[in-house]
């Protein structure tokens, strides 16, 4: 969980401004976000990990309210640039830290010359923030989103239903797509509650022009559980787990079957 830290504006855009490098490295892994009509893929996930694919946390363990700011920025240019190197045709979704932004119209400049110098489409780019993560001002929260969405980027809501904005932040903005919380699609095959929550949340979206995703699917049951509740968008193990410097095609993914 990131806080807003206590570094004033003019310190953390001074270090952006001067390029200075983290004193650690960091790589990617790609999950694919899928859609299980079409059987297309509809986008990948940057995930970060270690240089030599260490998982997450011994990357995140080495950011501090000082280098917050410039491993943002980082993040963001080395997801475009492993994309591009990739040839991604797809979507490409990256997580950023909200608490971690001042001005989003100037944060954001460093992602514009990313997307240019790779060739990759801003309009591919999808920004997901994480609902879980605490959020200090949810409408200054809205208010980044909204920029983002301007520029031409996709805008996200990550495990939505886990944490602190929640219904709140979609009362000021709404985000291209939700990724609905993977503890909410873990067993919802058995859990009435679950299937009404879902069938609850995929409704507003509905009303509200929000396209939902449901991640973390690991099961064939809860798969076919939400596939009849008319979600078409799912990412998770039961299609296919994080791929280290890679990214997935269509004709390899564990596809399953539609009926038990």
């Amino acid at each position: 969980m990131y806080r807003r830290t206590t570094a004033t504006p003019s310190a953390a855009c001074e270090g952006c401004r001067n390029g200075q490098a983290l004193d650690f490295g960091f790589a990617y892994a790609f999950q694919p976000i899928i859609n299980v009509i079409s059987r297309q893929l509809f986008a990948h996930e940057a995930l970060v990990r270690g240089p030599s694919g260490e998982p997450a946390p011994t990357v995140l363990a080495k950011v501090t309210e000082e280098n917050r700011y410039r491993f943002d920025q980082a993040c963001r240019v080395e997801a475009i640039r492993t994309a591009a190197a990739l040839d991604m045709q797809s979507r490409l979704s990256i997580n950023f830290m909200p608490n971690a932004i001042y001005r989003p119209e100037l944060c954001i400049r460093s992602t514009l010359q990313a997307a240019e110098q790779y060739g990759f489409p801003i309009e591919r780019i999808i920004f997901e923030t994480v609902e879980g993560e605490e959020i200090n001002d949810g409408k200054w929260l809205a208010q980044v989103l909204r920029e983002y969405q301007r520029i031409g980027f996709l805008t996200a809501i990550d495990d939505f239903g886990a944490g602190f904005a929640g219904l709140n932040l979609l009362a000021d903005f709404q985000p291209d797509l939700i990724k609905l919380d993977m503890d909410l699609i873990r067993g919802i095959d058995g859990s009435r509650s679950r299937q009404a929550i879902v069938r609850g949340v995929t409704a507003m979206c509905r009303e509200l022009g929000i396209t939902l995703i449901a991640e973390g699917v690991e099961t064939h049951d809860e798969y076919l559980c939400l596939a009849d509740q008319g979600i078409e968008l799912m990412q998770g193990y039961l299609f296919c787990k994080p791929l280290f410097g890679a990214c997935a095609s269509a004709d390899t993914l564990a596809w399953p079957e539609r009926s038990r």
